[in-house]
């Protein structure tokens, strides 16, 4: 507890791996994680229930399965914790290589679900989204042609990350999975920003993002259906927005009661992209809250520590991972407010979900390696080191 409010101390050499992980680890973020993994486990118990009973299936099958597919992404998220900014590198950029693989197959063995977009593979007992487990590695992949193109005669790594994340946006588009691309999108600016990118060069890229937005609404049905419903002022309460919007109405200040809600019922996606509804009816405006609260401190915490980190790899990573944790459950409950046009998106360790758990505890596990506390060195070193 002394840790948790003073801080971690750095690393010593030669401490065991247990305890020099767990000194330098930030712990409040850590408690974070599980906090909203705990409330995906009790939302799950009552978002659930319909849908198994409408597959005939156990009232609890898809609870047990979130805390399988939980329990794996934690145990992963600790053992990723545990390793050094290199093998962090490593990692990530293996782990891209084969969700890009991947990604290039979805055409030829990929499947939609009946959702209008290939964005599955189907191995029978689970199906695997690859854009969940990109994400992470093309985070690591960019920070790393960054931090390289800060070297003395390094490589145009700055050119090699547009190059990348612009194929990454292109082939995410096709699928059509626009949310995903924007998400991509947003972590390579994000990463750009920190890596001292100029202003000029950013704002140039969103107006191209904001002309590809134009293009594909009047290319595609499927985008331009999402954005006409954004943009039209009545809601059709028989559609997952007007359900989910009557839900927050309903809920109030302190929620409906557990259990009492009835718009799971109504929402196939009440265990998924709509989870925030199911909190907000049942539990009220407090709950919704406290999910808010948990994500903001992971975030913030992450970029606090990050602002004291002097490796460019380490800090543009992290950034990149924190900022898109945030972003991606700011999408989900925005959707759900009718904030932001509807985009399929899952709320990071609270929606059900195998890919997304596991992703998320893959992404957390690489932001909690790199905003451990390490010694910096004197900065007199640093730069005697860097000529």
């Amino acid at each position: 507890m002394t840790e948790m409010v003073f801080g971690a101390t750095p690393a010593r050499a030669g401490d065991p791996i247990l305890p020099r992980w767990w000194r330098t680890l930030d712990k409040w973020s850590l408690a974070c994680v599980l906090g909203l993994f705990t409330i995906g486990l009790l939302l799950g118990l009552a978002a659930s229930v319909p849908l198994a009973e409408k597959n005939n299936l156990p009232r609890f099958y898809y609870v047990q399965r979130q805390a399988f597919f939980g329990g794996v992404a934690l145990c992963v998220m600790l053992v990723i914790s545990m390793m050094s900014p290199r093998q962090i590198r490593r990692l990530g950029v293996l782990g891209f290589l084969a969700a890009f693989a991947l990604i290039l197959a979805l055409p030829v063995i990929g499947t939609d679900f009946g959702k209008g977009a290939t964005r599955w593979l189907s191995l029978g007992f689970v199906s695997v989204q690859p854009s969940e487990f990109l994400k992470p590695g093309f985070v690591a992949l960019c920070a790393w042609f960054m931090a390289a193109s800060q070297e003395v005669g390094g490589p145009p790594g700055k050119f090699y990350s547009f190059v990348t994340a612009g194929a990454i946006v292109v082939l995410l588009a096709l699928q059509p999975d626009f949310g995903q691309a924007s998400l991509v999108l947003f972590s390579w600016l994000v990463m750009y920003f920190v890596a001292g990118a100029p202003l000029i060069l950013l704002m140039g890229v969103a107006g191209m993002a904001i002309a590809g937005g134009v293009f594909a609404y009047g290319a595609s049905e499927h985008f331009a259906r999402r954005i006409n419903g954004f943009l039209n002022p009545e809601i059709d309460p028989r559609t997952q927005i007007g359900y989910a919007t009557n839900a927050i109405q309903e809920g109030g200040f302190f929620g409906v009661g557990v259990g009492e809600g009835t718009v799971k019922w109504s929402l196939p996606d009440a265990h998924t992209d709509f989870i925030i509804a199911v909190a907000a009816e049942e539990y009220g405006t407090i709950m919704v809250l406290a999910i808010i609260a948990l994500y903001c401190t992971i975030v913030v915490r992450s970029l606090l520590r990050l602002l004291k980190e002097r490796d460019p790899f380490t800090r543009i990573a992290g950034t990149g991972l924190a900022c898109a944790f945030g972003v991606q459950a700011l999408i989900n409950m925005g959707v759900a407010v009718r904030l932001l046009p509807a985009k399929g998106m899952t709320l990071p360790f609270v929606s059900y979900g195998g890919s997304s758990v596991i992703a998320s505890g893959i992404a957390l596990g690489m932001l909690l390696a790199l905003t451990r506390t390490r010694p910096q060195g004197e900065m007199a070193e640093i730069l005697r080191r860097a000529r």
